[in-house]
């Protein structure tokens, strides 16, 4: 049924709500074009949502406010402490189906004594940034190591240099890998022996290839499956199976057999 003339779209219900940052306004950079309800100005870079209903800053008494993008963490940290008012500037990310921060909305005047206070003691704060960063360098060392030792325990087949290759690519800091989750910081065997998994269906079977051909990912993971359990038994040093081992005797056989015919003769 078509809505009558100048007649609001009504709200979803299952549109996501905005995020809760622990008091004062929420500012929402809109991903589809919007006009403000009240002064029909737009489109609209920037709106507050009342009432379900979307308003241009001036109308929402938040335009003498100037945006401040994220990135910085001390110069968003003191331009929120120098400000009267703030308001935090979200997103709605699709593909995540939630709303991210973008930035802030800070008083002009508040955020130019943040940038002084953030020249005064700049230098400071990299040799802070400097001795951070080789701390992680150093504990994400460390944490290769103990990774690839406990892949080693586990599968005590695997080449050295193949377990380090795994912990480095498992455990690497901002993947989102086995290895940063809670049961690889603990070095859960479920866990490491996901990561030694996930490197042998790539680089020791046809995975890859299969998947390049159009193959649907469980029917590919399902035609490599057996070349990939005979890698993990190969380097748990597990003995093959009984009908593997049937099936190793019949090619000896097959082998063999001429063999011995040619000898009697």
């Amino acid at each position: 049924m078509a809505r009558p003339p100048g007649a609001r779209r009504p709200t979803d219900a299952r549109s996501p709500a905005l995020p809760d940052t622990g008091g004062g306004p929420v500012v929402v950079q809109p991903v589809r074009r919007k006009h403000c309800a009240a002064c029909r100005q737009g489109p609209l870079t920037l709106l507050v949502l009342e009432d379900g209903v979307p308003r241009c800053l001036e109308c929402a008494d938040l335009g003498h406010l100037v945006f401040l993008p994220r990135g910085d963490a001390a110069l968003t940290r003191r331009a929120r402490e120098e400000s009267t008012l703030s308001a935090v500037v979200v997103r709605f990310a699709r593909r995540r189906g939630r709303y991210e921060r973008q930035g802030l909305l800070v008083e002009e005047a508040a955020l130019a004594r943040a940038e002084e206070r953030c020249l005064a003691d700049a230098k400071v704060r990299q040799r802070r940034r400097a001795r951070d960063e080789r701390r992680r360098v150093e504990a994400d060392e460390r944490f290769v190591a103990e990774f690839a030792a406990e892949i080693g325990r586990l599968f005590p087949g695997c080449p050295a240099g193949r377990a380090r290759a795994v912990a480095e690519h498992a455990a690497l800091r901002g993947s989102g890998r086995v290895g940063r989750s809670a049961a690889g910081r603990a070095l859960s065997e479920a866990a490491v022996t996901s990561a030694v998994v996930a490197s042998v269906r790539h680089l020791d079977t046809p995975y890859d290839r299969l998947l390049m051909s159009g193959v649907p990912r469980r029917e590919a993971r399902a035609r490599i499956d057996e070349a990939l359990e005979r890698v993990l038994r190969d380097w748990r040093g597990t003995p093959p199976r009984p009908e593997e081992a049937g099936e190793a005797e019949d090619e000896v056989s097959q082998v063999a057999e001429p063999v011995r015919a040619r000898g009697e003769e």
